[in-house]
Order: C-alpha cells, then sequence, then structure tokens
C-alpha cells in the first residue's frame, strides 16, 4: 500500500493509517506492505512485523556522501525497511539506476519492487541480474482511476504473470492500477497475481479500517 503524498497519508494521517495496517495485520496474519513518505519510515522501527512490512517509495542507487536530497539505501534500513519500491510511473528512474539499486540492494539484505508500466518492461526488469524480488505491473493510465486493471485490462494481468514467471517463478508478481475494493483484489488473484500495489482506495477511503478489513 504506497501512501504516496496525499494530504490524507501525512503527519498524523499517516500514523492512524499505520495504526490501522498494524492491528489489521495482527488480526488476521495477512501480509502488507506499507510506502509511507520518506519522513514516516521511522515508524518501521515501532510498527514492522513478521506480517507488517515497511519499503520505501523511492531510493537512490549512490552511497552516502554529498548527494543532497538523495535517499539512501543505507538511510532505509537504518529506519527498520524490509525494502523499496523502484521506478514508480510517478518517480521513473533509468535502467541503469534500477539496475545499480538492486546491487546495492541484494548486498545489503533489501527487497526491491521494481514498478513497471508495461508487462514487457516488467520481463525487462525480471532480467536484470540481480534479480528483484518482486515486479508490479500497473498501466498507468488505470493509476487513481477507480477501474481496476483487472476488470479493465485482465489480458494484462495474466500475460504479467504468464511471462514474469516465465523468466523466473521465484519473482513476486504483484499489479495494480484502480484496484477499489475486495472484488478486484480477489480477480487479480485469481488471474494469477501474488498481490496487488494500491495508494488512493486505501489511503482516501472514508473508513480506511473498514475498508481494508474488507479487502483482508
Amino acid at each position: 500500500m504506497n501512501f504516496k503524498a496525499y494530504h490524507e497519508s501525512t503527519g498524523e494521517r499517516g500514523l492512524s493509517l499505520i495504526k490501522t495496517a498494524s492491528a489489521l495485520s495482527k488480526k488476521t496474519g495477512d501480509k502488507i506492505i506499507l510506502c509511507p513518505e520518506t519522513v514516516d519510515l521511522h515508524y518501521a522501527k515501532k510498527y514492522s512485523s513478521d506480517n507488517l512490512w515497511f519499503f520505501a517509495q523511492h531510493s537512490d542507487a549512490n552511497e552516502p556522501g554529498a548527494h543532497t536530497g538523495s535517499v539512501t539505501l543505507e538511510a532505509i534500513a537504518a529506519q527498520g525497511c524490509k525494502g523499496t519500491l523502484l521506478n514508480h510511473s510517478e518517480k521513473k528512474i533509468p535502467t541503469d539506476h534500477v539496475r545499480g539499486a538492486l546491487a546495492k540492494a541484494g548486498q545489503m539484505g533489501l527487497k526491491t519492487i521494481v514498478c513497471a508500466d508495461t508487462v514487457d518492461k516488467g520481463v525487462l526488469f525480471a532480467e536484470l541480474s540481480p534479480k528483484p524480488w518482486a515486479i508490479a505491473v500497473e498501466p498507468p493510465e488505470l493509476i487513481g482511476s477507480g477501474v481496476s486493471v483487472s476488470r479493465a485490462q485482465p489480458l494484462v494481468v495474466e500475460n504479467a504473470v504468464c511471462k514474469i514467471k516465465a523468466v523466473s517463478k521465484n519473482l513476486v508478481v504483484l499489479v495494480g492500477a484502480g484496484v477499489s475494493n475486495a472484488e478486484d483484489y480477489r480477480k487479480c488473484l485469481e488471474l494469477g497475481a501474488n498481490g496487488v500495489l494500491l495508494a488512493s482506495a486505501f489511503v482516501k477511503a472514508q473508513n480506511p479500517r473498514a475498508w481494508l478489513a474488507s479487502l483482508l
């Protein structure tokens, strides 16, 4: 669940979402990954568990040093995070950046979710060495639309699973864009995905706890 930089997920509102996810993950035993804003990653130390992981929304591949504005993997790890998103459609980076971050994350024991806007791009990332932990395929035109990829473009989900798993069956395949409710989520799983990447449906829900409980 990507908190992005919404008003509803900033400051105390973001902490409330974290507490909600923490309580429900303990209750249900379901695996949830939270991607709060960078300034809130420190909550990982208090709320992380076997079922609740924290990932950064983005990270840079450079070493610590004179790199103003960088989000280093060392800083992410120091906050207690399990990993990072890379190349989200709202934070695209060059393939060389992805490759460098994957190599460094692998050395540090951090997991990576590399986002792709097409299945072919997902396959390209799956073929990198070292490989990411997960690939998330999200058609950008559906992000935040309220129209789920599982309903609008089910073949994208099926092709993502088939083609990325053909590269490596160990890769986690996530899909996203417009996932708004439990039925959308169920359909993504039925089409073969291991999970979903979502944001506004949770962050902007009138009752985030009830919404997430229904999904789980």
